[in-house]
């Protein structure tokens, strides 16, 4: 969503016109960046009620470290938009580029086959993946009712991949605008 929003802004020619404005780039981009964690939260809050009301799944943890792994995921996925988008001069690249993120992340992730049966070589890119966290988290959430002790190396890795693809979008971004 960020990395389509951003590349629409390039498309249309309004992001020379933020650019102008008295906002830094990176003001810029964190607010792009904060518009998509609340859409996600929204998102993310509408699929817990669906899980828990209508499939009837128990919840065995608090709701606030549920709620702090769903910011910290969202800061992590919102990093990579960002960083995809940057790159991208128009909506149809920013499809493309989200595309050739998105799939191979959702791949690697551990949902359809455990990280443990991948292949020693593919393991090492499963760790940068903050699918493969989030659901390992959300395991741990569900079913053993983990606590934020229980989950804080999740909660570090996923923000700092987001702080690092953060700033590496961010340093793009003013590195173009210095072209």
């Amino acid at each position: 969503l960020v990395a389509l929003s951003l590349a629409r802004e390039k498309e249309d020619g309004t992001m020379d016109q933020l650019l102008i404005t008295p906002f830094s780039p990176v003001e810029i981009l964190a607010a792009k960046g904060v518009a998509g964690v609340v859409v996600g939260l929204m998102q993310l809050a509408f699929c817990m009620l669906v899980v828990h009301f209508w499939y009837r799944i128990p919840y065995l943890s608090g709701y606030g470290p549920l709620g702090l792994l769903f910011v910290t995921f969202l800061m992590a996925a919102v990093g990579i938009g960002l960083a995809v988008s940057v790159y991208c001069s128009s909506l149809q690249q920013a499809m493309i580029g989200t595309f050739l993120f998105a799939l191979p992340l959702a791949m690697l992730s551990g949902m359809a086959t455990p990280v443990s049966c991948m292949p020693d070589a593919i393991r090492p890119i499963a760790l940068l993946n903050p699918i493969r966290w989030s659901i390992e988290a959300l395991h741990r959430l569900f079913l053993e009712g983990a606590t934020y002790s229980d989950i804080l190396p999740t909660y570090l890795i996923l923000g700092s991949i987001g702080v690092v693809t953060f700033t590496f979008a961010c340093a793009s971004f003013i590195a173009q605008r210095r072209r």
